[in-house]
């Protein structure tokens, strides 16, 4: 594949149970090898590439919040303390390998992040770092979909891609329904009539008005996500039209 067809800038979403182990929580250092192997072989294609990472797999926020014992304020900061968690790990991975790496927080922790900048990390990503963007958007009620739409949206990335646990989006969840067909391609306008669960409806609505491109793929296949990076027709993409 060319490079040609390599995005300059992109902004790539993975949850924090990519991760983890099936079913399971805390921060696998083989899962945590593999994930900042394929980030790094995508950057030899290139471009410069931001990560969102989740923390579902330290502890997650609105769960806690439906149990009535902490807010769902205080449960949503605990989450992105989780994500904080996570890409420190994957700093760390990457730089382990040789892939320069810098974690980047909505939230002040000087002691292990630095402050989101825009300015500071789109020179960070022109200097060839990966930068790992953490703390979601620093505000409580907001996922880190939503964040990585933000994000994208601020740091002029031209495609947001959305890392799953299945190739893409389907009419129905494949797992239960073995009659579920998988689309190649959907509008933002067909995804949010469908509820298809691609995101929500915030993040989805964000890159819809930016007319951002989302590319939703499987990311336990190797090489998918340079693959996916290098402009291949893998998984669903979303666009305004």
């Amino acid at each position: 594949m060319s490079s040609s067809k390599v995005p300059q800038r992109l902004v790539l979403k993975i949850s924090g149970e990519s991760l983890a182990p099936a079913g399971q929580l805390g921060i696998d250092t083989q899962e945590l090898r593999v994930i900042a192997g394929e980030i790094s072989q995508a950057c030899e294609l290139g471009g410069q590439i931001a990560v969102v990472v989740g923390g579902g797999n330290i502890i997650r926020g609105a769960r806690m919040a439906k149990d009535g014992v902490v807010h769902q304020s205080t449960a949503d900061y605990m989450g992105m303390l989780g994500t904080v968690i996570n890409g420190l790990a994957l700093k760390e991975a990457l730089e382990g390998i040789g892939r320069p790496a810098r974690v980047m927080s909505a939230i002040n922790v000087p002691a292990v992040a630095e402050p989101f900048i825009r300015g500071r990390a789109i020179r960070h990503l022109e200097k060839g770092r990966v930068i790992i963007l953490v703390a979601g958007t620093g505000n409580p009620f907001f996922t880190t979909d939503t964040c990585a739409s933000l994000r994208a949206i601020e740091l002029n990335a031209s495609v947001l891609l959305k890392a799953t646990k299945v190739d893409g989006i389907y009419t129905a969840d494949p797992k239960k329904d073995p009659t579920a067909k998988r689309y190649d391609r959907l509008t933002f306008g067909e995804a949010i009539e469908k509820q298809l669960g691609v995101m929500d409806l915030t993040a989805l609505t964000m890159c819809m008005e930016h007319d951002l491109p989302v590319c939703v793929f499987d990311y336990k296949t190797p090489g998918n996500i340079r693959r996916v990076v290098s402009g291949e027709k893998i998984g669903t993409t979303v666009t305004r039209g």
